[in-house]
């Protein structure tokens, strides 16, 4: 079942690369999310962003963004999971993807949230952005639990990551593939909002799942 999905993700991964910046008769935008550009002039028909089950697929161009469905959120104790496939793209450096968390007035000037990113030479980021301004929780450190992408290989297969934060009473827990990579105090910074999904740019992606569970 494993291979079945790997090489059915590959092979629209390879399409959806081709196919960028065109329309798709059978693969449209997903109509519940929102998207966020870090930059203003950002050109939205070179961002690719689709529905593809299981999950959505990005290839991100130019374009670094923030992408959200306004009914997911997680507030209290609760657990977010990502299951991510990260794969090859031709003259792509290592840009972050994950996480988007305690999100709020995303679409507004006064934008806040923690974003829990990885990256494919295995390093992991935290780090805040209220406004315009964005601060290190914690500084892009390389970590064995991440699985890397063989470097400069546009041949390879995609590699597969799980990203999860378990939000506490007193502390929030993150980890990659079950493996905890960081702690940090709960009070610390919001974690009650939106939950979603940051891209970088120059990345190509299947997010193949995100679930948020109250504990």
């Amino acid at each position: 079942m494993r291979r079945t999905l790997m090489t059915a993700l590959t092979a629209m991964a390879t399409a959806s690369t081709a196919a960028l910046g065109q329309e798709q008769s059978n693969m449209q935008r997903p109509t519940n999310f929102r998207i966020r550009y870090d930059r203003a002039n950002a050109v939205d028909s070179l961002f690719y962003f689709v529905t593809m089950r299981p999950g959505w697929h990005v290839t991100s161009g130019r374009a670094a963004a923030v992408l959200w469905n306004p009914e997911t959120a997680g507030r209290g104790n609760y657990r977010v999971e990502s299951l991510i496939h990260v794969f090859p793209l031709a003259g792509g450096h290592a840009e972050g993807f994950g996480l988007v968390l305690g999100g709020r007035e995303l679409d507004g000037a006064n934008q806040d949230y923690l974003y829990f990113l990885i990256r494919k030479d295995g390093q992991f980021l935290i780090k805040h952005r209220a406004g315009a301004a964005t601060h290190d929780v914690v500084a892009w450190t390389a970590n064995p639990a991440i699985v890397p992408q063989p470097a400069e290989d546009t041949t390879a297969q995609s590699v597969r990551n799980t990203l999860a934060v378990e939000v506490g009473a007193r502390d929030v827990e993150f980890f990659v593939n079950g493996q905890r990579v960081h702690t940090m105090p709960r009070a610390a910074a919001n974690f009650d909002g939106i939950v979603g999904l940051r891209v970088n740019h120059g990345v190509n992606l299947h997010v193949q799942s995100l679930t948020v569970t109250q504990r």
